[in-house]
């Protein structure tokens, strides 16, 4: 029981870590001026947080369900911000659970090969999560207007909703948080390997 018991611990603990490293949720007023900081800070937290767990648990299948929890935890959060008042497009449910699919899927191809799943998965991570995610930005109706119709009280100023400069690689969310995410998530999912040891 005790051992089930530190499971659950450790799977809400790392889970809370990865909330609160940096913006967990893509309020819709200003998720593109965001984009390159939540995929640098959630795919670098994802690889340590489920590898750290992955393989405390070495269990392949267990980032997934750490991904899981933490969008269960968003679904809540938007569902208080629509009891609000807000319209259902204010918060987009990041999307977690792919990613974590291709961890898990790393560490079981590997036959649980902990350098591995830090190196090939961590990059899989960094790679494909600022793509899921801006796939499914794309889906918003139109986050300028919502960003102007419905302010929230608290914003500032570096949230303050730009247009998007679309065209220019150079200057693209998915290029940056891409390469940024890939570069970080290595030497972070290897922290949490060290951690584990």
């Amino acid at each position: 029981t005790t051992h089930y018991l530190f499971i659950v611990v450790v799977a809400v603990n790392s889970t809370l870590l990865t909330i609160n490293a940096g913006d967990y949720i893509f309020y819709t007023d200003w998720a593109w001026t965001s984009f390159v900081v939540f995929s640098i800070s959630q795919s670098t937290m994802l690889a340590v947080g489920a590898v750290y767990y992955m393989l405390f648990t070495g269990v392949p299948g267990t980032a997934t369900y750490y991904a899981t929890i933490m969008t269960i935890y968003t679904w809540v959060a938007k569902g208080a911000w629509f009891a609000l008042g807000y319209p259902y497009d204010f918060i987009v449910v990041p999307v977690w659970i792919p990613s974590a699919m291709l961890l898990d899927l790393t560490y079981w191809a590997t036959r649980r090969n902990k350098h591995a799943v830090m190196i090939i998965g961590g990059t899989l991570v960094g790679l494909s999560m600022p793509l899921f995610n801006m796939m499914n930005l794309l889906l918003v109706r139109d986050p300028l207007e919502v960003a102007f119709k419905y302010p929230r009280p608290t914003l500032p100023a570096y949230m303050t909703p730009i247009e998007p400069q679309v065209g220019k690689f150079y200057n693209s969310p998915v290029a940056l948080g891409s390469g940024a995410g890939a570069v970080l998530t290595v030497p972070m999912a290897a922290l949490g390997a060290k951690l584990n040891t």
